[in-house]
């Protein structure tokens, strides 16, 4: 197993160390918890870096850290919504996109051997969710309406990034894939 696999099995064992973090109680257990997510993201950077340079990729990879990536933010939305610093909804849609994702990419691999990486209208929303979920963690007295602000732009960029992998994934499916592996 390498580094880049190594580095996406610590972000997931970072997620549940992410709550008892930040329901811990403790002075600045909010800051203490945005740092664990600032770690996290730090380590998908590393292992993407490692991987693509060293050429380390890998199947397993290609599970691992997409996996880490969802189940780290989820875990967040999921504490600070728990927390009221955000509404529920914005948890439900992003389940809701991540299924459809999943299901579409479960869908693609077993129909095609090209599967398209992520593009950069995804990378932007990752951004702007770590953005901010990292600014209500450390500034959760942020006004409402400031926050609200905040969230329908993350969720909006979100959802563009998703209609651009369903055009995507359309064109894939119209088109097919004469390597075709199954």
């Amino acid at each position: 197993m390498g580094i880049p696999n190594i580095l996406s099995i610590i972000r997931l064992l970072m997620a549940p160390v992410f709550v008892l973090v930040y329901f811990s109680g403790r002075q600045y257990a909010n800051l203490l918890a945005a740092a664990l997510y600032i770690a996290a993201s730090v380590t998908d950077i590393i292992d993407g870096i490692i991987a693509r340079k060293f050429n380390m990729t890998s199947e397993l990879g290609k599970i691992l850290d997409p996996l880490g990536d969802k189940v780290m933010t989820f875990t967040v939305l999921i504490c600070i919504t728990v927390s009221r610093l955000i509404p529920v909804w914005v948890v439900l849609i992003f389940a809701i996109k991540e299924i459809l994702m999943g299901l579409g990419g479960l869908f693609l691999h077993r129909k095609v051997s090209n599967i398209p990486h992520s593009n950069y209208l995804g990378k932007a929303a990752t951004v702007v969710f770590f953005l901010t979920c990292t600014a209500l963690m450390i500034f959760p007295q942020i006004p409402k309406d400031v926050t609200n602000l905040m969230v329908a732009a993350a969720i909006l960029i979100m959802l563009i990034a998703f209609c651009s992998y369903i055009r995507t994934f359309a064109g894939i499916v119209k088109k097919g894939d004469s390597t075709d592996a199954k």
